[in-house]
């Protein structure tokens, strides 16, 4: 399959109609972003059952794109950073501490883009099950940058260096951080095995799966299905293991 074919392929998975003379520019970006987190889970399946996760392009691109499954940071902002790469946009990578809900430092073992457009610096992530921004955010300090009733601000600090605030009903919290160190594919598996495989790992013990709507969100959280408008939760139904199946088909388009 050539590179062009892939695209298209890419862009039938988020429902959107490939443009090859679009601007690279921010809106751009966001439709791309916005496309993605409303069609692609975020899904931690393939490590409950011990699949191996692989991080190299092709493998990606034959789980999310062929197979229409998803994945968690790792795979999702890593395919998406060869899609952004192969239309034209600079991509960097780097690896982030999530925060929100953390006391003290955390380890790294999130994984986010640096995206250089025609009209500015970004920061894209569609490697976030919980509330987080559906479109990416511009990469400028103090800035206040509203989205679907979000608020959202970038903070420098000496240590966590760049950190994601949110705004909340108590104020200003932290959502994730990270710092410019350049990264690499391979810099990604150490901390992703240690997601699929170790004890203390969140991620190896029951269902974490999500999608993001235009007005919330829809997850699966160990065996309860939520929806959420904005951060309001709106129902819950726990759901036996014949339901399970249903669910994963009809809301988050997982046949598995």
């Amino acid at each position: 399959m050539t590179e062009k074919e892939k695209i298209l392929k890419y862009f039938e998975r988020i429902g959107l109609e490939y443009d090859e003379n679009a601007e690279l520019n921010g809106e751009y970006l966001r439709k791309l972003q916005l496309a993605h987190v409303t069609a692609v889970p975020y899904e931690n399946i393939d490590i409950l059952r011990g699949t191996p996760l692989k991080l190299d392009d092709d493998s990606l691109f034959d789980k999310v794109v062929l197979r229409r499954r998803g994945g968690y940071c790792f795979e999702l902002n890593g395919i998406l950073a060869w899609l952004l790469r192969a239309l034209g946009f600079g991509v960097t990578e780097y690896m982030g501490r999530f925060l929100r809900g953390e006391v003290g430092v955390p380890m790294r073992r999130h994984r986010v883009l640096k995206v250089e457009a025609a009209d500015g610096v970004y920061m894209c992530d569609v490697g976030v099950g919980a509330k987080a921004p559906r479109c990416p955010l511009l990469l400028k300090e103090g800035l206040v940058q509203k989205q679907f009733g979000e608020e959202y601000r970038f903070e420098k600090r000496d240590f966590f260096g760049w950190v994601l605030t949110e705004k909340t009903n108590k104020g200003w919290g932290d959502v994730f951080s990270f710092t410019e160190e350049v990264q690499h594919p391979i810099d990604f598996v150490q901390p992703s095995f240690y997601c699929e495989k170790h004890e203390d790992s969140i991620f190896n013990k029951d269902y974490m799966i999500a999608i993001k709507t235009l007005t919330g969100r829809k997850t699966l959280d160990k065996n309860t299905f939520k929806i959420f408008e904005g951060s309001e939760l709106i129902s819950a139904k726990e759901l036996s293991d014949s339901e399970i199946p249903v669910y994963l088909k009809e809301h988050f388009g997982l046949d598995v």
